[in-house]
């Protein structure tokens, strides 16, 4: 008996705390605020898409490649010498004024 009140109880919790999670819940680059931009990363350090043969966050292994990006606050990309669309290449960003 005490089996199923446990059970009870925990599902009861479950539920109730899935109710109190904010539906905008989701990924950080969906989160408003932010922009993908590209070819500022480190190695390494790319917050996600680094091109084909790579999963995600972490995986690009050149220093500012084209195809990795940064998640940073809108209007600062340009400025930063990236772009805000993947491109070829991996030279370093020449920052620019906005």
């Amino acid at each position: 008996m005490k089996t199923v009140l446990s059970l009870a109880a925990a599902s009861t919790l479950i539920a109730l705390a899935g109710a109190a999670a904010p539906a905008s819940a989701g990924p950080k680059a969906a989160a408003a605020g932010i922009e993908k931009c590209y070819g500022i990363a480190l190695a390494g350090k790319n917050d996600c898409k680094a091109g084909a043969g790579t999963t995600c966050a972490g995986t690009s292994s050149v220093n500012y490649a084209g195809n990795a990006f940064k998640e940073v606050k809108p209007g600062t990309c340009l400025s930063l010498g990236g772009t805000l669309q993947p491109h070829d290449g991996h030279a370093a960003p020449k920052p620019r004024k906005a």
